[in-house]
């Protein structure tokens, strides 16, 4: 989504108000969880739905 709307992760991080390294993680799928707040505040910033950058995953 980032690519799409060409824009960069500094200026997402700055957008919605967290680190470029806290971005990174959730980028990477290295945390557990996501605060709805900030799952808003980048679906905001991307104009999108959740759906659109987020995938299940189930653990195997």
């Amino acid at each position: 989504m980032l690519a799409r709307r060409k824009m960069r992760s500094r200026d997402l991080a700055e957008r919605i108000g967290i680190t470029e390294q806290n971005l990174s993680l959730l980028k990477s799928g290295k945390v557990k969880g996501i605060r709805f707040e900030t799952l808003a505040s980048i679906c905001a910033a991307l104009d999108c739905q959740p759906g659109d950058i987020l995938e299940a995953v189930t653990d195997a």
